[in-house]
């Protein structure tokens, strides 16, 4: 076989694999939408709140970051390519999941908050030059 046959059987076999990933994401979506509507209609039946809405926010922000990790896989589709926007934006709305939920329990220590608000600013850092990066390489294909 010739490497051209071996990238190509490669290639074929990546699509396949990312194919079936976003499957199951897209699964995954569809029956956590559902489990969410069923979570809110059960806040009309508690007496309290407080823990229903962790358990909300959580869950609007897990489909959040599904639905960014979908969108980099359905970009890999279409262009051949990973966009880093897509990632970065999984993994800030992930680590905004984080520090809300542990604030929201009052289970947060101050390093690890610093630790993590340092995380947030260096993922905000590459997203703002992943968006540059892709503009100048915009600019220069045309």
């Amino acid at each position: 076989m010739t490497s051209l046959n071996m990238k190509k059987i490669f290639d074929k076999t990546v699509d396949i694999v990312f194919g079936v990933i976003l499957l199951f994401i897209t699964l995954g979506l569809i029956i956590g939408t559902v489990q969410l509507f069923v979570s809110v209609w059960s806040l009309f039946f508690s007496t309290g709140i407080t823990g229903q809405y962790v358990s909300i926010i959580t869950d609007v922000l897990t489909l959040y970051v599904l639905v960014e990790l979908s969108r980099s896989l359905v970009e890999y589709f279409n262009s051949g390519k990973f966009r880093l926007t897509y990632i970065v934006d999984a993994a800030i709305v992930f680590v905004i999941r984080e520090i809300l939920i542990g604030l929201f329990k009052h289970q947060l220590e101050p390093d690890a908050l610093y630790a993590i608000t340092f995380l947030l600013l260096v993922l905000g850092a590459l997203r703002i030059s992943s968006i540059l990066v892709h503009q100048r390489e915009k600019t220069l294909e045309h």
